[in-house]
């Protein structure tokens, strides 16, 4: 699927200015006191704030107006109260009461407009309890409809309501298109990462990261030493916010078969629940008295009384806390958590994310499709550092590239999935082989019919040391092991390629190693069913593609040598492998076309005959002639025949060295062009 346009995040970042609320840039759902203050037809009255600037930012849940002094009862916490004061009590005793129980209640906020019972200011005995329980108290020193600002707060929260329902909508709806769509867990991360505007991280259970998006910050800052840091993330909870570190995570996959974790990192971190309120003078209003200048209660009662309502003071706090994570986040990363964990039961039966993403990291060296310094940063997330590192390129592959000619048993019918189950099996013995080798790489499928390796080596002098033992495991777990049979009965037209002898994958046993199939097999004579070809090691990343292309070259020049070697490197392949570089070179094309073309137009127009297999066994057993007719399965005389036509047809005489040397280089560089 393609890549989707960038939009603008849902959920901005903590701290921004809730200004914009109606154009749909909302934070938490209730506006705090602050924004509320704020408002214009607050700022009508000319607000001044009294006390309790601690508690600025607690959310508004609604705006209350009351005139009587038992009112606490009626309310359930996070009002705004609003009230002229004309019912309150006279005495101070009163005035205490009636402050320290909307404090225990929960309120956000107490607003006493001046001039019906109070004219120059509030009562400094009200200042002083509002400021000691951390209740904001502010008065409006000019006439205002309480009206106006009953709506303009409920027209907010409303209107943020709407907004946060828009917004968890647009996510269902976007990631139920990812899930039908059947997107991969880098853009399903990349669409969570969009929405929220936050760094997201999917990592598997070993805390290696899969995949991620930094949302426009650092990368490198971002994954820098990520496995000591994601283990310092623990919340408690299948999703949960860990304040401590500032990262909301969700567990991947179902209940019990849970494989990963997604991470996202709400920008204010602990902050959202234990950071101060910013000073009184940020406040987008007029303070003419600030809360150090508030008097002192002048009765001890005061204290007594503010002890005994402690536990009053705990319950507003966590009422009316200075901030909370937007339920949106959870949704979000919820859903994506989700996403990804149908996906990955809908592929199932694919490689592994880890696997898709050795793929994509190798596939990225090879064809240059991604920068250098990406590549090494990512692989260094998934626990393969390749930085300074010695790199060596190394391609596994089967001598022959259809499975049908490799069938495990009489019977056993090679379908269309043959090939890419052979290719899987030979990918996991790979990562196997390297594990048991305790060797540290990339390793994937690098086309249709190899799998390639990057080992990363932290000293030069152990290249061959580290290539033998990665050999020896991948022997061990018997890859290239073939039951005893009977010779399965061959053409007498069509010779058989000593390398292309049909072999058996053993099956997989529950302890996780290949074994033979039947008990006492033998290995099947001859060169071994898997070649295992080394590129030269080099220093630096951006030469790791080199490395891999002469891996890959090396193996596809010794598919007919038929020596059974550990590792093949580039002098072992000699003038095979020569011709494999050259293979796309228009002149060598010319040449085979020149020396073997006649040939070829006759095998196309008799195509029982196939007489360049006759030349090719004539020449691989060095123009012996009995040899080669036995390798050939023909009589001599037959066999003689076909060489008789062979030369008229190329109008060359095969008892010349000279013309053989030709026909032969000929012929290998064929294989080398028909080699994709």
């Amino acid at each position: 699927m393609g890549t989707r346009p960038r939009r603008p995040a849902l959920i901005p970042p903590a701290g921004s200015s809730r200004s914009a609320v109606t154009h749909g840039s909302v934070s938490p759902v209730f506006p705090t006191v602050r924004e509320v203050l704020a408002l214009v037809p607050v700022r009508h009255g000319a607000p001044r704030l009294v006390a309790g600037d601690a508690g600025l930012d607690r959310p508004v849940r609604w705006v209350h107006v009351a005139e009587v002094p038992d009112i606490a009862t009626l309310l359930g916490g996070g009002e705004l109260v609003l009230t002229t004061g004309i019912g309150l009590p006279a005495d101070d005793a009163g005035l205490r009461a009636f402050v320290g129980e909307l404090a225990d209640v929960g309120v956000s906020g107490l607003v006493v407009e001046l001039g019906r019972r109070y004219i120059s200011g509030v009562p400094r005995v009200m200042a002083a309890v509002a400021e000691r329980r951390g209740l904001p108290l502010v008065e409006l020193r000019r006439a205002t409809p309480f009206v106006r600002i009953t709506e303009a707060v409920h027209a907010l929260i409303v209107d943020a309501q709407l907004t946060e329902l828009r917004a968890t909508e647009e996510i269902h709806q976007r990631f139920t298109e990812l899930s039908v769509e059947g997107a991969g867990a880098a853009e399903v991360v990349r669409q969570a990462a969009e929405l929220s505007g936050c760094p997201v991280v999917l990592e598997n259970l070993s805390r290696q990261v899969l995949a991620y998006d930094p949302a426009g910050q650092s990368a490198e800052l971002l994954l820098d030493g990520w496995e000591q840091h994601s283990r310092r993330i623990r919340p408690a909870g299948r999703t949960a916010y860990d304040p401590d570190s500032g990262w909301l995570v969700t567990t991947v996959g179902a209940r019990g078969q849970d494989w990963g974790r997604l991470l996202l990192r709400w920008p204010a971190g602990g902050e959202l629940t234990t950071g101060r309120a910013p000073a009184v003078d940020d406040v987008d209003f007029d303070p003419e008295i600030a809360p150090a200048d508030v008097a002192p209660a002048d009765s001890t009662a005061d204290g007594d009384r503010d002890d005994q309502t402690a536990s009053g003071r705990a319950a507003g706090a966590h009422a009316t806390g200075v901030g909370t994570l937007p339920s949106r986040l959870t949704i979000l990363i919820e859903r994506a958590a989700s996403t990804l964990a149908l996906g990955r039961l809908i592929r199932r039966d694919a490689e592994g994310l880890e696997r898709q993403i050795h793929r994509t990291l190798l596939t990225a060296l090879l064809d240059h499709s991604r920068p250098v310094d990406e590549v090494a940063l990512r692989a260094k997330a998934l626990g393969v550092p390749l930085d300074r590192r010695h790199l060596v390129g190394v391609v596994v592959r089967y001598r022959a590239d259809d499975p049908a000619g490799e069938s495990a048993a009489p019977g056993v019918d090679a379908g269309p999935e043959a090939g890419p189950a052979r290719l899987r099996d030979l990918a996991e013995a790979v990562g196997q082989a390297l594990r048991e080798a305790k060797l540290t790489g990339l390793t994937s499928a690098v086309d249709d019919h190899a799998v390639g390796a990057l080992l990363a080596l932290a000293d030069p002098a152990a290249e061959e040391k580290a290539l033998a033992a990665f050999a020896a495991a991948l022997r061990r777990v018997r890859l290239d092991a073939a039951p005893a049979r009977p010779p399965a009965p061959r053409s007498a037209s069509r010779p058989v390629d000593a390398a292309t002898r049909p072999v058996v994958v053993a099956p997989r046993v529950p302890d996780g190693s290949t074994r033979s199939a039947l008990s006492g097999a033998s290995r099947a004579p001859g060169p071994a069913a898997v070649i295992i070809a080394a590129g030269s090691g080099v220093g630096s990343l951006r030469e790791a593609g080199r490395s891999l292309v002469e891996a890959r070259q090396i193996a596809e020049a010794a598919r007919r040598d038929r020596r059974d070697l550990a590792i093949f490197r580039l002098p072992h392949v000699g003038l095979a492998g020569l011709l494999h570089l050259l293979r796309d070179e228009p002149r060598l094309q010319i040449f085979v076309e020149r020396e073997l073309g006649a040939l070829l137009a006759y095998d196309a127009r008799h195509p029982r005959e196939q007489l360049l297999d006759t030349l090719r066994a004539y020449l691989e057993n060095g123009r012996n002639k009995s040899a080669a007719a036995v390798a050939a399965h023909l009589s001599r005389p037959a066999f003689y025949e076909r060489l008789a036509r062979i030369g008229r047809i190329l109008d060359v005489d095969l008892d010349s060295v000279q013309a053989c040397l030709s026909l032969h280089v000929a012929l290998l560089a064929l294989d080398a062009v028909r080699t994709p």
